[in-house]
């Protein structure tokens, strides 16, 4: 998964960026300014934990996110675009978009427009993508145009371009265009952000993640869900903290704290549900690995994930699941129980799944 944080200065997008991607102890990487800050983040797991701790292997693999981190987007007036296309164009092959917004004050930090309302700062990010998806639109129709010769193919998306650009200058989305099978798969090789799956994470201070209570928060998530647009509180500087901490510490400080597990934890689920990603694990003395698929992928393209080999000589899989292991506590035991199960190419992996892959090639 490629995912782009976007949003306003001062957000603590960056923070965020270097929490999901292990560099919270170099907070320098820092705030990207000219180019975008990438990386590739670890996603937390308990299950894998789980596994790790019980097979003891020599390697654990978790799964893994690739981070895009754009430069903040500067404003001067509720009504004004920044000219952020330039920085959105390095999200533009990313598969979702997480918009951080803040609700915490501070004197310290000042808001880039000098008061706190998610709601407002949430839609100048909203009409940012628009602008920057009307600024791509009306290159590649000026691209075509000044072609020394247009085929019936750029003819074709000549006039279908001219009609997202007229949609886009009106406000519109493009996921809320109306275009049929058809003209998406006309359009399949354009990225266009206001058509990117999104998530807004909003960035509180300790006191607001003890209370639940910050301002705007009803206005907030009605403009979101208006959208489609899933809503998940994390509190940046907290979570810093418990990167920090050992880890029997920071057991005892997300319990203190009334949490299960950490906010970046939270948020790698959530991109998963986003993207409708699962995953199943393989286990054993070498490897303990997490393996990212769509979901409702079948056993046997699900094999190929590990090595084409394994898909195309498939015979079997062997599948037990997490929660049955972890309630029992041993394969040993699952076999006991008959919980142990042989599944065919078409089965349906779940998330979680625990797989064995027989195969002969």
């Amino acid at each position: 998964m490629k995912i782009g944080l976007i949003g306003l200065n001062q957000t603590g997008k960056t923070t965020l960026f270097n929490l999901l991607t292990g560099n919270a102890d170099d907070m320098q990487a820092k705030s990207a300014k000219g180019s975008a800050n990438t990386g590739v983040g670890i996603v937390p797991d308990q299950r894998i934990d789980f596994l790790s701790a019980l097979f003891k292997p020599r390697k654990t693999i978790n799964a893994r996110i690739e981070l895009v981190d754009v430069a903040g987007f500067s404003v001067s007036g509720q009504d004004k675009s920044s000219g952020a296309a330039k920085f959105l164009d390095d999200v533009r092959n990313c598969e979702a978009l997480v918009h951080v917004l803040r609700a915490f004050d501070s004197n310290s930090v000042v808001h880039d427009l000098s008061s706190v309302n998610p709601v407002r700062d949430l839609e100048l990010v909203e009409t940012e993508l628009v602008f920057a998806d009307l600024e791509f639109v009306d290159k590649r129709i000026s691209r075509i145009k000044e072609g020394k010769k247009i085929t019936k193919e750029q003819t074709d998306d000549l006039v279908l371009l001219e009609r997202c650009f007229e949609w886009l200058e009106d406000g519109g989305t493009m996921r809320e265009m109306g275009l049929t099978a058809e003209e998406r798969q006309a359009l399949q090789h354009y990225s266009f952000l206001t058509d990117k799956p999104r998530l807004v994470v909003v960035n509180l201070d300790d006191n607001q993640w003890s209370s639940k209570e910050w301002p705007m928060k009803e206005e907030l998530q009605v403009a979101a869900s208006s959208q489609n647009i899933p809503v998940l509180e994390i509190c940046a500087e907290m979570e810093l903290e418990i990167s920090q901490l050992e880890e029997e510490d920071k057991k005892l400080f997300m319990q203190d704290m009334g949490f299960e597990v950490p906010g970046v934890s939270m948020l790698a689920y959530a991109l998963y549900r986003l993207l409708g990603q699962i995953s199943f694990f393989t286990v054993g003395e070498d490897e303990v690995r997490a393996w990212t698929i769509d979901e409702g992928t079948v056993a046997k393209h699900a094999a190929g994930k590990i090595h084409s080999d394994i898909e195309r000589g498939f015979i079997r899989a062997e599948v037990v699941k997490y929660d049955n292991l972890r309630e029992l506590g041993s394969m040993a035991k699952v076999k006991e129980k008959g919980l142990f199960k042989l599944e065919g190419k078409e089965y349906l992996i779940s998330d979680g799944d625990i797989i064995n892959f027989r195969f002969n090639v």
